[in-house]
C-alpha cells in the first residue's frame, strides 16, 4: 500500500506542472499560450529521446530511407524501440499497434500523420497491423450517441483506408462492434491491476467525471497484448508490440507497460510524435469549431490557398524592406513548419529555410510552395478515399485470419 501511495503522489506531481503545461490524451496547452517544452515532457512521461543511431539503424535494418517524419524529428521519443529492432534483427517478429477516436466527419491533415507514419512501417518492416476505432470512447467524452460514433468510425475507416494499408497484413476494428471475449478477458485482467487512486493519478479523472471514462482505460490498453485477436497470432502470446502514436497517448501505455508483466505479457514499446501545430501558430489549437484552425482533407484546391495565405502564421518581418534586412524567424513561422512534414524533398526544404531565414525569399513564395504542396497531397488523398467503398470497409474489418502476416 505504500508504494501505491508513492505511485499515486507522484503521478500526481503534474498538478504542480500543469501550472505550465498540461498533456494527456484529451487536452494539450501550454502556460500562457506558449509552446509545448517536449523536453520537459520527456523527462516527466519518462521516455527517451530517439535519437539518429536509432534512425540510422531502421534504415539498415529495412533497407530503406528513413520516413521524413524520422529523418526531421517529428516523431522524437520512444520506449524500448531500440529492442524491437534488436528483436527485429535476431529475426523475431513484432506488430504494429495504432489508433483514431472518431469524433468528426472529415480528417485533418495532423490526424493523418501517425496513420502516414505506421503505413511506412508497415511497409518496410512487412509486418501486421491492427487498428483500433474507440468509437466507445468518443460517445463518453464528446456525448455523441452510439450510433453516430459508431458511424463516424466507418466514415474515419475510409479516410484510414485511403493511406495506402496493406489488406493482407491489416485488421481495423471498432470497439463498439470487437469488445468481448479474449479481448474483453484481457480488459478485466488489466482492471484488475489498476486502483482508482492510480487510474485518478495517471489521468487526472475528478468525482465529477463519470465511471464510463474511468473505465475505459483497459479497453485502449489490451490491442497491446496479441492474445487479444486470437484469430490473428494463435499461440504467440510473447509477440511484441510496437505503437506509434502522439506523445499525449503516453498515459494509456505507461500504465500498459506497468500492468503488462503482471499479468504475463510484454511491455509494448512505443514511438511518439510531436504534435501538429494550427495555421494560427503552435500557441493555437486545432479545433473542429474553427474550420480554419487546419486543413481539412475534404478542402478544395480554392480552401487550402485561402486558408494558407490568410491564417497560416507567418515569421516574416512587417515590411519587404525589413524582411529583406532581418530575415523571417523560422520557429515561429507555420509554412515552414507544414513543409517540414510534408515536403518530401530535403534540399529543397533546406534551400527555402535558408533563403526566407536570410530574407532572400519572401512570406508570399513560402506559402505559395506550401499551398502547392499541400493541395497535392489533399488532392492525392480525395482520389485514394473516394475509391474506398463499403465492401472495402468491411473487408478491413472483417474478423479473419491474415494469410500475409510475417513475409
Amino acid at each position: 500500500m505504500g508504494n501505491e501511495k508513492e505511485e499515486v503522489k507522484e503521478e500526481q506531481k503534474r498538478e504542480d506542472e500543469e501550472d505550465e503545461q498540461v498533456v494527456n490524451p484529451w487536452e494539450v496547452s501550454a502556460k500562457d499560450g506558449g509552446k509545448i517544452d517536449y523536453d520537459k515532457l520527456i523527462d516527466k512521461f519518462g521516455c527517451q529521446r530517439l535519437d539518429s543511431s536509432l534512425v540510422d539503424r531502421v534504415q539498415r535494418l529495412t533497407g530503406r530511407r528513413p520516413h521524413v517524419f524520422l529523418r526531421r524529428g517529428v516523431f522524437f521519443a520512444h520506449r524500448d524501440f531500440n529492442e524491437i529492432l534488436d528483436a527485429y534483427e535476431r529475426g523475431d517478429k513484432f506488430y504494429l499497434y495504432t489508433g483514431r477516436g472518431p469524433s468528426s466527419e472529415a480528417l485533418h491533415l495532423g490526424h493523418l500523420v501517425p496513420f502516414m507514419f505506421t503505413k511506412y512501417l508497415q511497409d518496410a518492416f512487412k509486418v501486421p497491423l491492427v487498428i483500433q476505432l474507440t468509437d466507445d470512447e468518443k460517445c463518453m467524452w464528446k456525448n455523441l450517441s452510439v450510433e453516430e460514433s459508431m458511424r463516424l468510425a466507418r466514415e474515419n475507416a475510409k479516410d484510414i483506408i485511403a493511406c495506402g494499408f496493406d489488406i493482407s497484413r491489416t485488421f481495423i476494428f471498432s470497439d463498439f462492434n470487437y469488445v468481448g471475449g479474449a479481448f474483453y478477458r484481457n480488459m478485466v485482467k488489466v482492471a484488475k491491476c489498476v486502483t482508482y487512486n492510480k487510474v485518478v493519478g495517471i489521468f487526472g479523472f475528478t468525482n465529477e467525471d463519470h465511471i464510463g471514462k474511468i473505465s475505459f482505460p483497459p479497453v485502449q490498453a489490451v490491442p497491446s497484448f496479441p492474445s487479444s485477436f486470437p484469430h490473428l497470432f494463435p499461440g504467440q502470446d510473447n509477440l511484441r508490440c510496437l505503437i506509434p502514436c502522439a506523445i499525449d497517448q503516453d498515459p494509456y501505455f505507461r500504465m500498459t507497460r506497468d500492468v503488462a508483466p503482471r499479468i504475463g505479457y510484454e511491455k509494448p514499446a512505443l514511438i511518439e510524435s510531436s504534435f501538429f501545430p494550427a495555421l494560427q501558430g503552435e500557441t493555437g489549437k486545432m479545433s473542429a469549431s474553427d474550420p480554419n484552425s487546419a486543413i481539412y482533407v475534404t478542402d478544395s484546391a480554392k480552401d487550402i490557398k485561402n486558408k494558407v495565405n490568410r491564417y497560416a502564421f507567418s515569421g516574416g518581418q512587417d515590411s519587404i524592406e525589413n524582411h529583406r534586412k532581418y530575415g523571417a524567424n523560422l520557429e515561429v513561422d507555420i509554412p515552414v513548419k507544414y513543409l517540414g512534414f510534408f515536403l518530401e524533398d530535403d534540399a529543397e526544404l533546406e534551400h527555402i529555410r535558408t533563403e526566407y531565414g536570410a530574407g532572400r525569399m519572401l512570406t508570399g513564395e513560402v506559402k505559395k510552395r506550401l499551398t502547392e504542396v499541400l493541395t497535392e497531397l489533399v488532392e492525392r488523398h480525395r482520389r485514394a478515399r473516394a475509391a474506398v467503398t463499403d465492401e472495402m470497409v468491411d473487408a478491413f474489418m472483417a474478423v479473419r485470419p491474415l494469410p500475409n502476416m510475417f513475409y
